[in-house]
Formats: C-alpha cells, sequence, structure tokens
C-alpha cells in the first residue's frame, strides 16, 4: 500500500528516500531478505527502470492488471484497496516502492489478494477517511512483514520474553528450528537497498515445517480475520540479528538496545498458527 511508505520499516516517522536505480550495487540483491526476488533479477538490476506496461505483462497477474498511477487514474476517486478489488493496482513508473510491490503480488499472490480482501470489508465498516486497528495491522504487515516458520516452542519462548541472544542463537537457524519463511514486506525490500540498515520485520509465526504450506496458512488465517486485529498481534523480529544478515554481530552489536528492544511491560504475543499435521514440541 503505497500510502503507508512514509513509515519507517524500523519503526520511524520520517519519509525514507531510497537510492537512485544507478547508485545500487547489483551484489546488493545477494542479501538473504532478497531471496525470494530471485526469480526476478534481471527487473531490479537493468540499467533502466521496466514500465508499467512492460511489468505488467512480464509478471501477467492472475486478475490483476498493473496501471500507470497518474491523474486520469486517480480521477476515478476510488480508494487504492478499492481499484485493487476491481482488479487495477496503481503503479508509479520508475519507483522502488511500486516496483517492489508488484514483485511481491507475482511472488506471494494469494497473500496479497487476502489482505487486499480483508482491507476492503473493513473499509465498508467504518467511516470514510477513518481507519481501525485492524487496518493497521493489515497495513503493517503489507509494508513490513515477515512470515517465520518455528518448530521448537523455546524458541517462541526466547521471543515472548525479547530475549534476543537466545532467540539468534545460531544453532536454532542452522538446525532449522526457525527460519524465515517469507520476506513479504515490500518497504522492507526498499529499505535494504541501504546496505547495512538496521530492519524491523513486523512477523506473523507458523509451527510447521514446509515454507509454502506456512504461508499459505497465513493467506487463509487473513482471508477468515483470525489474524491480524490489531498491530500489536505482529512480532517484531530485529532482521540485522539473523545469522548471517549482517556484517558483525558480536556481542556489543546484540546488545544495542534502541534495536534489540527488551519487551514492554504487559505486552503479549498470540500463538502461532500451525500447518495441517504440526503440533508442539
Amino acid at each position: 500500500m503505497t500510502a503507508a511508505a512514509a513509515t519507517a520499516a524500523g519503526g520511524g516517522r520520517r519519509r525514507f528516500e531510497p537510492p537512485a536505480r544507478d547508485a545500487v550495487a547489483a551484489d546488493c540483491f545477494d542479501h538473504p531478505l532478497f531471496a525470494g526476488m530471485a526469480a526476478f533479477g534481471d527487473l531490479l538490476q537493468a540499467a533502466v527502470w521496466p514500465s508499467v506496461r512492460s511489468l505488467d505483462a512480464r509478471l501477467a497477474l492472475p486478475g490483476k492488471t498493473l496501471v500507470a498511477q497518474d491523474a486520469a487514474l486517480l480521477a476515478d476517486g476510488l480508494h487504492y484497496e478499492a481499484r485493487i478489488a476491481q482488479g487495477r493496482i496503481a503503479t508509479r513508473a520508475g519507483n522502488w516502492h511500486d516496483l517492489f510491490n508488484a514483485l511481491v503480488w507475482a511472488r506471494y499472490p494469494q497473500l496479497k489478494v487476502a489482505l487486499n480482501a480483508a482491507q476492503c470489508r473493513h473499509m465498508a465498516t467504518v467511516p470514510s477517511g477513518q481507519r481501525n486497528r485492524a487496518q493497521a495491522a493489515l497495513t503493517q504487515f503489507d509494508e513490513t512483514g515477515v512470515v517465520v516458520r518455528v518448530r521448537d516452542p523455546l524458541v517462541l519462548a526466547a521471543w515472548d520474553a525479547h530475549d534476543w541472544a537466545a532467540l539468534f542463537a545460531p544453532a536454532w537457524w542452522q538446525s532449522g528450528s526457525i527460519a524465515i519463511a517469507a520476506v513479504f514486506g515490500h518497504a522492507l525490500m526498499e529499505q535494504a537497498l541501504l546496505p547495512g540498515r538496521l530492519l524491523v520485520g513486523k512477523c506473523v509465526v507458523v509451527q510447521g515445517d514446509e515454507r509454502a504450506a506456512c504461508i499459505e496458512v497465513v493467506a487463509n488465517a487473513i482471508d477468515a480475520g483470525t489474524v491480524l486485529d490489531d498491530p500489536l498481534q505482529l512480532r517484531p523480529l530485529p532482521l540485522a540479528g539473523v545469522p548471517g544478515w549482517h556484517d558483525v554481530q558480536d556481542v556489543a552489536f546484540y546488545g544495542n538496545a534502541d534495536y534489540f528492544r527488551p519487551l514492554r511491560e504487559g505486552r503479549r504475543y498470540p500463538p502461532p498458527l500451525h500447518t495441517a499435521g504440526s503440533v508442539d514440541g
């Protein structure tokens, strides 16, 4: 949702200014945060921007068309989400945020469709120009969302307590006790164009084994309205703490309480979703 780009993924309020296309080094996209975008490397690394028309033809989104966000389009007076529900995704040419948004539509269409349907349901229940807590949660997940897969409840206990030293223990990540199933938020990708930026993902957690099944469970839960009722339901994950995701990950780095923030008094997170056949323990 392009209007939400003004909010920095790390929780700030200043508008993020991405680098120019020719200022982004090709190896930027080797970072694990961009792993889900590997199939679109040419669109990210080419010297020139793809046109909205050519991007639409390349991605061929089922039931959706990328359309240039210009004065003629905006003259219809429709809300961004309402227009998507009609099949048109407003897209700005030469814009990193909207390019990543389009690529996420191609990579994770089930999540995008579910989020749009949920936004439209809520829009129908609140006065024009207003937003409820669920809409804020849906937007945060759309912009900065990460789907995390877990197997070991001890991992969740550490996360519940913001015990970052335990959560980011390399052994847990190497064994698959916890893993990133999908970096979904297109604002995260935009901000990751500046290497070394300390980003925070807003996570929905699934207990299960298969990445695709975890993503499907999240999409189904959004569609059913059983998740994302409030932004506080999203678990923050300081992504630079994931083993191998930042250049220097020493004791001093993990001791930065401005980034690895302690748990606020009274903060509680929801239990994980479950894929079919997954069990606790």
